[in-house]
C-alpha cells in the first residue's frame, strides 16, 4: 500500500485495495454513500459478456463443450456498454514523491532492497516480452551476473527482477519492473553500492543492445495466443526490447530499503496497515554520480556458453528386468542403491536421490545448528557453478534433514551426472571462510526468529516437538545459534559428518542399472568416509498418545501479531500403505465441507484446512483454522472445530459409491 500511495491523486492505483471497516462501512456512511448501491451499480456495468474471454479446456468433444459453454454461460448479461478507456491514466507515478528513498521497518527480521521503475504499458508487446528478456539477464546468477559480484562482496544472498504481470504490476495504464535484493548485514550498509551495482550492469545491457541468442523462444493476446501467450517469445524485436531497457536508468528508480534496522528512523506511518517509514532524497553524491556517464563494471557480463544444455536426448536400452517399484541393486557397509528404469513416461529425464544418514546431527542442539550452518554454506557455494544447470532445466536440492544430508537432482538425464558430480565434489572439497560463516549464520539468525514469530510456524514446531521424541526445538536451536558458534567447531562437524556415513541412493528415469550404480560409487570414493558402526534411525520415535483430550498452549512470540492458530490433530497409529491411502481420500473428502463450515459460515479465519500428517511413519490427520485472536478466542475455535468433526461424521456415513469412486480417480491424477 505504501508503494500505490505515490500515484497521483485520482488514480485506481491510489486506492485501498483490500476494504476494510473504514473504507466499506464508516466512510460511506459519513458521507451518505450505499455501498450495496455502489456495488450493484459496478456491477451492472463491469460484469458483461463482451469484456470476457472464455477458454475451455477439456477431453470432450467440441460438441459437448459448446452446449456446456452455451448452458453454463450464456446467462452473463451484455450490457452494450463500449470498454472502458483508462488512456488518460498513464504515467501515475511520475511524480517527485516515486523518485526517491524510502525506509521501512517490516515485521520479519530480514534486509533488502527494491528498485522500481514504471514504464509505459507492455501488454501490447506480449509476442516480445521485452521485460521477460530483461528479467532474466537481470536475474541470471552465474558467473559475470550481478548477485555473483554482490555475493563475492558479502553483500547479497538473492535477487529477483521482473514483473508479476498481476492487475497492480501489469495493467492498461502501466507496468512495473522492479530489483528486489536479499541483503547481508553488511550489504545494508552499503545499499548504494549495491544500487550502484544494479545500475552498472543495466548501462552496459543499454550500451550492448539486445541479443538475438539470448532469445529463447522461451485478454491480452489474439485468439490463436491464448495458450501460449504468456508463456512463449514470439518475435524479436530489438527496438522494442531496447525501449523498455532504456527506461531502466536510476533517475527514474524507485527506492525502497526494508530493514528492522530502520527502527527509530522511520516516523512516517502508512494508513490502512501502519507501517513505519521514512523518505528522503536520494543522498548527493550517488544522485550525481548516477546522474552522469559513469563507468561499467568489468566483472559484469553477459551469461556464458552453459556447458549443462543437454543434446542426446535417446531413450536407453534396459539392461535389467523390469519392476514395478524400485529395487535394490546394490548393497554394501557404506550404502546401498535403489534403482527403477522408466518403462512408463519413455522421456529422457531422470531423477535421483540421496541421504547422506549420520546420527553425529541429533546429538546436540548445537550439531543440528551447525547442520543447517554447513548445508546453508554448501548450498551458497554451488548457487553460482550450479546456475547454469538450472537454466537447463536441470533442478537440484540441498536438504538439511532430520538425521543426514538429502541430495535431489532431477531434469534432462544426458547431462544430469555432470551436476551431480558438481555437487559431491564441492560437499568433498568443503571449504568457507570468515567473512562466509558471518554472512551465513547472522541469516539462519533471521531465519529462525522469523519462524518463531509466525503462528504457523511455531505451531508446528510444537506439535512436533510434543510428537517426535529428541527433536530440538526452534528454541533451543535459536537459543544455541545466539550464544555464537565458531568456525572451528562447524570445520570439527563438517570433518566428522563426513568421516563416518552410510549412503541411501535412488535413480529412477533413463539410466541404466549399471549407470546408476556410478551415482553411489562416486560418493564412496570422492568421500572416503567409514560405515557406521551401527544402524542409524532416519526417524524418531513417535510419542503413542493416550485416548484422552490433551490441549497445548503456547503464547505467540511476536505481541504485535493478532492472529491465532488453532490446530487439532488426532493420532491413528503405525498403519499400512493402504490405510494411508484411505486417510488422504477422508482428508480429501473433508477439505471443502471444512472449508465451508469452519470458514464460510462460522467466518472464523482464511485459512482453515484438514491434512494427513505422517509424522515419522505414525499416521494422523488434524484440522487447523488461523484466526484473529481479538475476534475469537482458541476454546471457541476449538469447539467449533470439534461441532465441524461430529457434522462430517454424520455427512460421510452417506457417501455414495459414485462421490467415492470419483474421488478416487482424482487422487490417482494428483
Amino acid at each position: 500500500m505504501l508503494f500505490g500511495s505515490l500515484a497521483r491523486p485520482g488514480h485506481p492505483m491510489k486506492k485501498f485495495f483490500w476494504g476494510n471497516a473504514e473504507t466499506l462501512k464508516h466512510e460511506p456512511k459519513t458521507n451518505n454513500i450505499d455501498t450495496y448501491t455502489r456495488l450493484r451499480d459496478f456491477w451492472q456495468r463491469y460484469y458483461s459478456a463482451h469484456y470476457m474471454t472464455l477458454v475451455v479446456q477439456s477431453k470432450e468433444t467440441l460438441d459437448t463443450l459448446e452446449k456446456w459453454v452455451t448452458e453454463i454461460f450464456s446467462a452473463i448479461p451484455n450490457n452494450g456498454s463500449p470498454r472502458p478507456s483508462f488512456g488518460h491514466l498513464t504515467q501515475p507515478f511520475d511524480t517527485p514523491e516515486f523518485h526517491r528513498l524510502y525506509r521501512v521497518v517490516p515485521v520479519r527480521k530480514v534486509h533488502s532492497l527494491s528498485i522500481t521503475w514504471a514504464l509505459p504499458p507492455q501488454d501490447q508487446h506480449y509476442r516480445v516480452k521485452p521485460l521477460h528478456y530483461i528479467s532474466w539477464l537481470v536475474g541470471h546468477e552465474g558467473k559475470g551476473s550481478v548477485l555473483s559480484f554482490l555475493r563475492k562482496k558479502f553483500w547479497a544472498l538473492a535477487l529477483y527482477g521482473g514483473n508479476g504481470e498481476t492487475g497492480f504490476e501489469q495493467n492498461s495504464t502501466y507496468s512495473i519492473f522492479s530489483i528486489s535484493v536479499t541483503l547481508t548485514d553488511e550489504g545494508y550498509k552499503h545499499f548504494y553500492e549495491v544500487a550502484h551495482v544494479v545500475f552498472q550492469y543495466l548501462k552496459m545491457l543499454q550500451k550492448r543492445g539486445p541479443d538475438k541468442s539470448l532469445c529463447e523462444n522461451m485478454q491480452l493476446f489474439q485468439k490463436e495466443d491464448f495458450l501460449t501467450g504468456d508463456q512463449l517469445l514470439f518475435e524479436y524485436k530489438p527496438d522494442v526490447i531496447s525501449d523498455a531497457l532504456n527506461q531502466l536508468c536510476p533517475q527514474r528508480a524507485n527506492l525502497v530499503l526494508l530493514s528492522a534496522a530502520n527502527e527509530g528512523k522511520c516516523h512516517l506511518k502508512e494508513r490502512w496497515f501502519g507501517t513505519q517509514y521514512s523518505e528522503e532524497d536520494i543522498d548527493t553524491y550517488w544522485s550525481d554520480l548516477w546522474a552522469s556517464d559513469f563507468q561499467l563494471n568489468e566483472d559484469l557480463h553477459l551469461p556464458e556458453e552453459n556447458k549443462y544444455i543437454a543434446t542426446d536426448f535417446a531413450l536407453k536400452a534396459p539392461d535389467c528386468p523390469e519392476s514395478e517399484y524400485p529395487v535394490k541393486i546394490l548393497s554394501t557397509q557404506q550404502g546401498c542403491l535403489w534403482y527403477r528404469k522408466d518403462d512408463k513416461f519413455k522421456i529422457p529425464k531422470a531423477y535421483i536421490r540421496f541421504h547422506l544418514i549420520s546420527p553425529l546431527i541429533q546429538q546436540s542442539a548445537e550439531n543440528v545448528v551447525l547442520f543447517d550452518t554447513f548445508v546453508n554454506i554448501l548450498t551458497h557455494n554451488l548457487a553460482e557453478p550450479a546456475y547454469e544447470a538450472d537454466v537447463a532445466q536441470l533442478e537440484y536440492k540441498l536438504v538439511a534433514g532430520e538425521h543426514g544430508l538429502v541430495i535431489r537432482v532431477k531434469g534432462f538425464n544426458h547431462k544430469l551426472p555432470l551436476l551431480f558430480q558438481l555437487i559431491i565434489d564441492h560437499l568433498s572439497d568443503f571449504s568457507f571462510t570468515p567473512a562466509v560463516f558471518e554472512m551465513i549464520t547472522e541469516q539462519l539468525k533471521k531465519t529462525y526468529f522469523n519462524i518463531l514469530i509466525k503462528p504457523e510456524t511455531l505451531a508446528k514446531n510444537v506439535r512436533l516437538l510434543i510428537l517426535e521424541h529428541g527433536r530440538w526445538s526452534m528454541i533451543d536451536k535459536y537459543e544455541t545459534l545466539m550464544k555464537g558458534l565458531s568456525i572451528e567447531s562447524l570445520s570439527s562437524f563438517v570433518k566428522a559428518f563426513k568421516s563416518q556415513l552410510f549412503v541411501e541412493g535412488l535413480v529412477q528415469g533413463n539410466f541404466t542399472s549399471r549407470e546408476s550404480k556410478d551415482f553411489l560409487n562416486y560418493v564412496v570414493q570422492k568421500l572416503q568416509f567409514f560405515p557406521l558402526p551401527h544402524p542409524c534411525p532416519v526417524q524418531f520415535r513417535v510419542v503413542d498418545l493416550p485416548s484422552t483430550h490433551l490441549l497445548c498452549k503456547v503464547k505467540a512470540l511476536n505481541k504485535g501479531d493478532a492472529n491465532s492458530e488453532v490446530t487439532v490433530y488426532y493420532q491413528s497409529g503405525a498403519r499400512s500403505l493402504r490405510e494411508y491411502t484411505l486417510m488422504e481420500l477422508l482428508v480429501m473428502h473433508m477439505e471443502e465441507p471444512c472449508f465451508d463450515f469452519l470458514r464460510t459460515k462460522q467466518t472464523l479465519g482464511y485459512h482453515v484446512y484438514p491434512t494427513c500428517r505422517n509424522t515419522s511413519g505414525i499416521l494422523g490427520f488434524s484440522v487447523t483454522v488461523a484466526t484473529q485472536a481479538t475476534k475469537y478466542n482458541s476454546e471457541l475455535v476449538d469447539k467449533k472445530i470439534e461441532d465441524f468433526l461430529s457434522f462430517f461424521e454424520e455427512k460421510i456415513k452417506h457417501l455414495t459409491e459414485e462421490a467415492f469412486s470419483t474421488q478416487v480417480k482424482g487422487k490417482v491424477k494428483e
